[in-house]
This record gives structure tokens, C-alpha cells and sequence, in this order.
């Protein structure tokens, strides 16, 4: 069954901490009545469109992301199958279509190894997924699956169920305070890839409200942001093969956060301070501290973490 559990960031559209955010946009859009969204069931998606069409889309219903090239005979025996199946569904799933040729930095972002790769974005991440031409049977059967968990999912939070799902009951809207003009503002700083007033809005609302769990996950999730935005995973690959080189090390953690393999991304930072001292040590030390606070503190992963870190420290 899918994983739901865990925020995730996909393409630097949702950061670890600002599923919130995402929300509260999806909600305004909602606000704003059924002509601002499309009932369109097959979107071709770009680099510029990705966030609206498939992260901000997948808050209320699961995107099949279909992963083609022109190039690649898979694609043309899958892709008509795709639309078939999820075209069956009547709505309740969209599929999105990324030539990876057209679009390579979403391939690259969302680490597309092969082409046609199928990915299944829901609440802004990739829950699960396949890398060869199936039959239409068994990608049915693999559609199936999703939507049954995406069934658990809202049976186990009926708040997040939209109101206009088959079978769930219309939400009276929240009464409650405005939003936080400096949460509003780092929202609108992410939505147009200005991460360093985003991180500004952050401070300042933390500055107020020390103890907001959600900005201060928000911060560290924009900072991861914005130290990847600008990397070739591949260099850094390349470059972390190096035990030395304690930047890349540091790099490929973070990418590895960003791709959901936070246990990874850990191990990798407490292998580094395992192996340094002096400035090395404290510099990878604060660096995981920080990758720490882009999760929630009930998060599973944190405790091992913490237990493997204090053994590596003393």
C-alpha cells in the first residue's frame, strides 16, 4: 500500500515543511469556484506548469505522471494505455504528460533513470510507481491499488477529503483567524522561486512565534531548497564518490532528502562526522541539525537518527 506519512518535496514545488501552504492555495483556489480549475482528466505538463498542474492538482486528487520521449518505443505502447485507464476513471484521477525532451528538468529533479517511467503523485508526492511497458490489465491492477489507498487515506483523515469526492460529505468551512501576513507573504516568495524572501518571511514569523512548528519546519525545508537549486545532481554525484569532499558529501544528503530517502540522507551525514574532527565535524553536525528540522518530531526516522548521531558524537 502507498505511504502517505511522510512530508515530501518534489521538484522544489512543496518543501519538506510547507504542505500547508500548498493547501491553504489549493483551498483559496477552490474559494474562487469551479470555473478556476480544470476538469480535464489529461494535461500535457511543462517545467512552468508542473506546480499547478501536478503538485497543487494532487492535494485533491491523484496525478498519474506519465514520463514519455518521443524517442523511446515504450512510450507509444503505454501512454495510449494510460489515458485508457485513468480516462475510465471518470475524474477521479488526472493524468499528466511530461515529454521528458521537452521538459528535462523535471526528468532530472524527479531522478527519471528510463523512459517511460510512471510515476503517482498524491498530497505532493510520489507514492509509488513503474519503469517498463505493462499491460493494460496489470496497469489497471496497479491503478487499482492506488486509488484504494488514496480510499484509506481520506477514510483515515475524512477532513482532507474534498467535498466534491464521491462518497465524502461537504466540509462547512473553517472559522478561525487569518492567515499570518508573513506566512502569506513566504508562500507567495516559494510560489515564484524566491527563496531568499521566503526565508526572510520565516525569521520574521519566528521571530514573533518562536515556537511555530510549521514555520520552523517551512525554514528548513526552503533552505534545502535553496542550497539544491542550482546543483547537477549529477556532478554531485560524481563528486560525493570522494569521502573527502565533505561539500558534495553534504549536497548529496541534501538531494537525498529532496528524493524521499531521508534515512540515506541521515546515514550519509553521520558517516561524515563519524570520520572528521574539529570545524569538518561541527560544520556536518549542524548540517544534519538542520535537515532534522525539515521533519516533524513525531517522524520515526528523527529518533534513529539522533540515537546514531549521539553515538558517532561521544
Amino acid at each position: 500500500m502507498a505511504d502517505f506519512s511522510r512530508p515530501g518535496s518534489l521538484y522544489g514545488a512543496v518543501d519538506l515543511g510547507a504542505r500547508k501552504q500548498a493547501l491553504e492555495s489549493q483551498a483559496r483556489r477552490e474559494a474562487a469556484g469551479p470555473q478556476a480549475a480544470s476538469s480535464a482528466s489529461i494535461v500535457d505538463v511543462t517545467e512552468e506548469t508542473f506546480t499547478t498542474d501536478v503538485i497543487d492538482r494532487s492535494m485533491t486528487v491523484p496525478v498519474v505522471l506519465d514520463l514519455w520521449s518521443p524517442r523511446a518505443p515504450g512510450s507509444s505502447q503505454l501512454s495510449p494505455v494510460l489515458e485508457k485507464v485513468v480516462g475510465d476513471l471518470g475524474g477521479k484521477a488526472v493524468l499528466a504528460k511530461v515529454n521528458v525532451d521537452a521538459s528535462p528538468q523535471i526528468a532530472q529533479a524527479l531522478r527519471v533513470q528510463a523512459v517511460p517511467t510512471v510515476l503517482a503523485i498524491f498530497q505532493g508526492q510520489a507514492v509509488t510507481g513503474f519503469q517498463q511497458v505493462l499491460p493494460e490489465q496489470e496497469v489497471r491492477r496497479w491503478l487499482d491499488e492506488l486509488m484504494a489507498a488514496v480510499e484509506q487515506f481520506y477514510q483515515a483523515n475524512p477532513a482532507a477529503r474534498p467535498p466534491d469526492q464521491e462518497g465524502g460529505e461537504p466540509q462547512e468551512e473553517p472559522v478561525g483567524p487569518p492567515a499570518d501576513p508573513d506566512m502569506v507573504a513566504a508562500e507567495q516568495a516559494i510560489d515564484r522561486g524566491d527563496f531568499d524572501a521566503a526565508i526572510e518571511s520565516y525569521q520574521r514569523l519566528l521571530a514573533r512565534v518562536p515556537g511555530d512548528e510549521d514555520a520552523k519546519m517551512a525554514l528548513a525545508g526552503v533552505n534545502l531548497l535553496k542550497r539544491t537549486s542550482e546543483v547537477d545532481p549529477a556532478d554531485v554525484q560524481r563528486r560525493a564518490q570522494d569521502p573527502a569532499d565533505i561539500d558534495a558529501q553534504l549536497l548529496a544528503a541534501d538531494l537525498e532528502m529532496l528524493n524521499g530517502s531521508v534515512d540515506e540522507a541521515f546515514a550519509r551525514v553521520i558517516a561524515v562526522i563519524k570520520r572528521t574532527s574539529g570545524d569538518d565535524r561541527d560544520k556536518a553536525r549542524r548540517h544534519l541539525l538542520g535537515l532534522f528540522e525539515a521533519l516533524p518530531a513525531e517522524d520515526p526516522s528523527l529518533a534513529k537518527a539522533r540515537r546514531a548521531l549521539a553515538s558517532a558524537l561521544f
